[in-house]
């Protein structure tokens, strides 16, 4: 039987810059392939899928075994990584012993059953499936212009759970404008957090 594999944009050793998670130290997988395509989105690089970025699950898995740091945390992202089975890849990760989370749209089905983490940020050209809601542990919104918290507020209804953390991101390139909109909303809203995207303001690699 052939091995899966899956189209691989980029995998590399870093720090999360944002959301719940940020500060602590993952390896990341970055899946291509992309569904929706946000005008203002920063890895619009991942988008287009290459027959040449397809790696093998056991070749994913001894990249980062052979890391010389010692890795717990993995993160999947994209592109969209839920367009594609991500079940045997991380039965396999939880194998090893790593802890897996995933940042989605939301968009398609999301296999929960294997993931530690579930971050989803919805977007209102196709909003999450209704059934990824009860799934989430965290919700963050890009927030672009002062429309968007009308769109956070709708999104933050579907949520069941009351352990799920709400957040409100600064779209980077109007992240000095919108700031201070955000931290005043959130002071009159305090269910919600702030995300700062950390990882671009300090450079990390």
């Amino acid at each position: 039987m052939k091995e899966i594999s899956y189209p691989i944009k980029e995998s590399f050793y870093s720090i999360q810059g944002e959301g719940h998670y940020y500060g602590i130290a993952a390896y990341f997988i970055r899946f291509e392939g992309c569904n929706i395509k946000c005008d203002w989105c920063d890895t619009k690089e991942s988008w287009n899928i290459k027959k040449e970025d397809f790696v093998p699950i056991h070749k994913i898995i001894t990249n980062i075994n052979n890391h010389k740091h010692k890795v717990k945390t993995v993160i999947i992202t994209g592109g969209e990584p839920t367009m594609w089975n991500l079940a045997p890849l991380v039965k396999k990760l939880k194998k090893q012993g790593y802890r897996v989370h995933i940042e989605t749209s939301g968009s398609y089905p999301i296999k929960e059953k294997y993931m530690d983490w579930i971050t989803i940020s919805p977007k209102k050209i196709k909003p999450p499936l209704q059934e990824n809601y009860k799934k989430i542990n965290e919700l963050k919104i890009v927030i672009s212009d002062e429309n968007d918290f009308l769109f956070a507020e709708e999104q933050a209804t579907y949520i069941e759970s009351t352990n799920c953390f709400l957040f409100l991101q600064p779209e980077w390139n109007n992240i000095f404008s919108i700031i201070p909109k955000i931290i005043s909303y959130i002071k009159k809203n305090p269910k919600w957090r702030i995300s700062l995207q950390i990882h671009k303001m300090v450079n990390i690699p």
